[in-house]
C-alpha cells in the first residue's frame, strides 16, 4: 500500500524597506508549490488582481529564484494593464517572501541581539574583530550582534578583492601616515580618520538573510538605520547594490560576506570627511565617477554632519536607540578573549604584507 505524504507547510513574513508587510503561507509536495496564500497590509487595486497572486505561484518549483517567481506573478497580472496599482510592495517583494518562507528564514525580531559600542581600537584590530565575531556568532558562542566601531588612527580599509596599487596613491599613503588594511568583505575602499565616519557591523545567523540575494539583503539589513537617519531629518534610501544615498547625495556604502553559518554586513557612512586628503590618498577612477553620474570625486562625499547638524555621538545614540527599540536587544561589551583573538589575528593575518598585498 502506498502512503501519501502530507504536504510540507511554510510561513514567511517580509517587511518591505520603506513599505508594507507581505506574508506568505505556502505548501509544497514533490518539489512544487501546491498551495499558496499571500496577505499583508499593502494596497492593491483592482481586487481581482489580488485573487490572481496566489494561483500564479502554484506549480512553481521550490528551487525557483526570485526572478522566476516574479515572472510568474507578472504574467498573471499582465491582463490588468494600466488598472494595476501596487502600493507599499512590489511583485519582487512577494517573490522574496515566498523564497524566505521556503528557506525557513527568520527576521530580526526572532533573535536576541547584543549591541556593542566598542572602545577606541586600531583600525587593524577593528577589521580583525569582524572575522572573530563572525566566527563566534557562526559557532553559536555569541548572540547575533551589532557592533559600532571607534578608532583614532588614519587608515584606508580596502575590499577583499581590490588591487592595492590601483586603489591608492603611494605618496599620499606615506605623506599622511595612512594604515592600509584589507578586510574580509568585498566592496570599495573606506577612508577613515578618527571621527570622520560612522561604521558598524552586523553579525547574524545565516537564517536572517535566507531566501534573499545580496542585492535584496542590503536594504533589508539596513532598514533600521534608514529609520535612525530619518529621525534626524535625513531622507535616505538604498541604491542597488550597496549604496545608501539621500536627497542630498550619497551617504555611505555597505559590504557583506556569508559563511557556512553566519553573515557579516557592515556599513560606513560619511560624517565629516576631508575630501582633499581623501583624494590625495585614494585613486578614485574615472569609471567609478562616471558610473555615479558625477563630475568630481569630491561630490561623492556627502557628510551626515551637514545634513543633520547633529554630533557624531548623537547620531550613534539614535542608531542604538532605534535598533534596541525595534528588536530584542541588550547592550553588551567586548570580551577580553575576543579582543585578544583579534590582536592575534592582526599578527597572523591583517597586519601582514601577504594579506594586505593579496592583490598587489
Amino acid at each position: 500500500m502506498t502512503v501519501k505524504n502530507d504536504p510540507a507547510r511554510f510561513h514567511g513574513e517580509f517587511k518591505v524597506p520603506g513599505g508594507k508587510l507581505v506574508v506568505a503561507d505556502v505548501a509544497t509536495q514533490g518539489g512544487r508549490i501546491t498551495e499558496a496564500k499571500i496577505s499583508g497590509d499593502f494596497f492593491l487595486e483592482p481586487d481581482e488582481a489580488f485573487d490572481a497572486l496566489a494561483p500564479a505561484l502554484v506549480g512553481a518549483s521550490v528551487t525557483d529564484d526570485g526572478a522566476a517567481l516574479t515572472r510568474r506573478l507578472r504574467d498573471a497580472l499582465e491582463p490588468f494593464g494600466d488598472a494595476l496599482d501596487l502600493q507599499g510592495f512590489s511583485l519582487s517583494d512577494v517573490a522574496a517572501v515566498v523564497r524566505r518562507a521556503l528557506a525557513g528564514a527568520r527576521d530580526f525580531g526572532d533573535f536576541d541581539w547584543e549591541v556593542l559600542h566598542t572602545p577606541v581600537l586600531p583600525t587593524r584590530v577593528n577589521v580583525a574583530l569582524d572575522q572573530v565575531l563572525l566566527e563566534e556568532v557562526s559557532e553559536g558562542r555569541r548572540k547575533p550582534t551589532l557592533r559600532i566601531w571607534e578608532w583614532e588612527d588614519r587608515a584606508v580599509v580596502i575590499g577583499a578583492f581590490q588591487s592595492y596599487v590601483n586603489e591608492l596613491h603611494p605618496d599620499g599613503v606615506r605623506d599622511h601616515d595612512v594604515e592600509v588594511v584589507r578586510r574580509v568583505t568585498g566592496g570599495g575602499a573606506m577612508f577613515m580618520e578618527g571621527g570622520n565616519c560612522i561604521t558598524y557591523s552586523l553579525y547574524a545567523p545565516l537564517d536572517l538573510v535566507a531566501g534573499l540575494d545580496y542585492t535584496e539583503s542590503y536594504a533589508f539589513l539596513d532598514r533600521w538605520v534608514i529609520e535612525a537617519l530619518a529621525a534626524h531629518g535625513v531622507d535616505a534610501w538604498y541604491v542597488p547594490i550597496n549604496d545608501i544615498t539621500s536627497s542630498q547625495g550619497k551617504i555611505g556604502g555597505a559590504a557583506q560576506k556569508r559563511t557556512r553559518g553566519a553573515v557579516i554586513h557592515h556599513v560606513t557612512m560619511s560624517y565629516d570627511i576631508d575630501a582633499d586628503r581623501m583624494a590625495e590618498v585614494l585613486r578614485i577612477g574615472q569609471a567609478k565617477i562616471s558610473d555615479k553620474g558625477i563630475t568630481s570625486a569630491k561630490k561623492r562625499v556627502d557628510p551626515v554632519r551637514r545634513q543633520t547638524g547633529a554630533t557624531r555621538e548623537d547620531i550613534i545614540a539614535t542608531m542604538i536607540d532605534t535598533f534596541t527599540a525595534k528588536y530584542p536587544a541588550v547592550r553588551g561589551v567586548l570580551s577580553e578573549e575576543e579582543e585578544a583573538a583579534a590582536k592575534a589575528l592582526v599578527d597572523q593575518k591583517f597586519g601582514t604584507e601577504a594579506w594586505t598585498l593579496r592583490v598587489p
